[in-house]
């Protein structure tokens, strides 16, 4: 079975080293021009980009680039890649998309984030052949996961990964033998590309939706909150407990992190991160004099 690959991020590199440790043929590589990367602004490899160099799989960067009658590809894998594909390259081979949402549910750029945000107790991997429509082709595989009440973006997406690579694999061994089971389309959501207004904690909201606001974005980019007029990033949300307050009211500061208040419950908060420093406890923060109890959160 002769394979070509396209993705962009670590989400994807990922599947590409899954494919490669498991013996599947890989013939090359389409993946996202360098991308301006740190402070200094130099372009930067994708991580795909990076581990088919080390694998020695030649590269594109448009499918028009890719020689498809010497290549000989029997199917195409996309994962994360960030571009539509054109129906000219569809009507051409079998294009298979590994998604981190269960389809038709979470369409988009973001289905992790948008749905731990939006309090999802399971999410899960589908695997579907591309069609025109934003993923919304016909699906060949999908299986679930759970969501912890706690479980920040990382701990899902590391789920997410594990569970894709699993069934990639496996899917590849005879992908034209699953049945293609077409989307409800009266089931179809979004989930829009992540704006910075979208980063943005809003303390009025009950105790379990700020909750979930944090861990959608932890560790990256880092939810974001005003405090003392500084934009500040917290991360850790770690426990609910009931009662109401002033909302975005830290009532309470100790080792076990912040208690801040919502008119419907308070969050405990384990960590903040000030413009140019360091991510730290709130117990430091507030050994630092950096903010003290009965200061406000607000957007």
């Amino acid at each position: 079975m002769r394979i070509l690959f396209l993705g962009t991020p670590h989400f994807a590199a990922k599947h590409l080293e899954a494919l490669l440790k498991n013996g599947l043929e890989v013939v090359a590589v389409v993946t996202q021009p360098d991308k301006p990367c740190g402070r200094g602004l130099k372009p930067a490899p994708s991580p795909v980009k990076v581990l088919a160099q080390s694998a020695n799989i030649p590269i594109y960067e448009q499918l028009k680039q890719v020689p498809f009658d010497t290549l000989k590809i029997d199917v195409c894998v996309v994962v994360a890649y960030g571009k539509l594909i054109l129906k000219k390259y569809l009507d051409m081979l079998p294009f298979y998309n590994v998604h981190p949402s269960l389809l038709p549910r979470y369409r988009g750029a973001a289905p992790i984030q948008r749905a731990i945000e939006n309090g999802e107790k399971i999410t899960g991997v589908t695997i579907f052949k591309v069609t025109e429509q934003l993923d919304a082709g016909p699906i060949a595989m999908q299986e679930r996961v759970e969501i912890g009440d706690f479980e920040t973006f990382d701990e899902v997406e590391a789920k997410l990964l594990n569970l894709g690579c699993r069934m990639l694999v496996e899917f590849l061994q005879d992908p034209f033998s699953y049945p293609l089971v077409p989307q409800d389309e009266s089931l179809a959501s979004y989930a829009p590309k992540i704006e910075e207004k979208d980063l943005f904690v809003d303390f009025t909201q009950p105790a379990s939706k700020v909750k979930d606001k944090i861990r959608a974005y932890d560790s990256k980019p880092g939810a974001r909150a005003f405090l003392n007029g500084c934009c500040v990033k917290i991360f850790g949300a770690k426990a609910l407990e009931p009662g109401s307050e002033e909302a975005g009211k830290i009532v309470r500061v100790d080792k076990n992190g912040a208690l801040v208040a919502t008119p419907a419950g308070f969050v405990v908060v384990s960590y903040i991160q000030f413009p140019g420093k360091r991510k730290m406890t709130f117990f430091e923060a507030l050994n630092g004099r950096l903010l003290k109890v009965n200061d406000k959160f607000n957007t």
